[in-house]
């Protein structure tokens, strides 16, 4: 999917790439809350990290949760293409 020029399947496949490299894993489920709809969000268990991601989710959607759960990690020594680095800034808090 192309939309503005952003090639999303590409973007979320960098996301994945990285969060497999900051070893964080990534699992697509079906997540329900009632009367809300969830995107996803990191979480712990057994010590390890794990990143659950709405299936259901839009393709944005499942790029901003990966984008804000990865940028709360210290990225300033991994490498990563530099137009993925430019698109993760705008995901930093302030």
């Amino acid at each position: 999917m192309t939309r503005s020029g952003i090639n999303y399947e590409s973007i979320l496949s960098q996301l994945e790439e990285l969060a497999d490299s900051l070893q964080v894993k990534v699992r697509y489920e079906q997540l329900k809350k009632e009367g809300a709809f969830f995107p996803g969000g990191l979480c712990r268990v057994k010590g390890e990290k794990i990143l659950i991601i709405n299936s259901k989710a839009s393709m944005e959607d499942k790029i901003e949760t990966l984008a804000k759960a990865l940028t709360d990690f210290d990225l300033s020594n991994v490498y990563m293409r530099p137009a993925l680095r430019d698109f993760l800034s705008k995901f930093y808090s302030d």
